[in-house]
């Protein structure tokens, strides 16, 4: 099933990382909002921050919302 959103972080691996994928790119594992902030800024976002990454409409999260980095 696609994603409506263009940014999708998925579940947390075993040990609490999360894929970041933007379109059809990955961009890394995240451990936390700042890497997937990070990851936002480079892809061209330039306001990310973690504030932005917890209350964006961009965002699909699988598995868990902003707060769950670990299994």
């Amino acid at each position: 099933m696609a994603s409506t959103q263009p940014v999708v972080v998925y579940p947390p691996a075993v040990d609490g990382g999360r894929r970041v994928r933007v379109d059809d790119h990955f961009l890394g594992m995240a451990y936390g909002l700042l890497d997937v902030a990070e990851f936002l800024r480079r892809a061209g976002i330039e306001d990310a921050d973690p504030e932005y990454v917890r209350q964006s409409g961009l965002i699909e999260w699988r598995g868990g919302g902003p707060d769950v980095w670990a299994r």
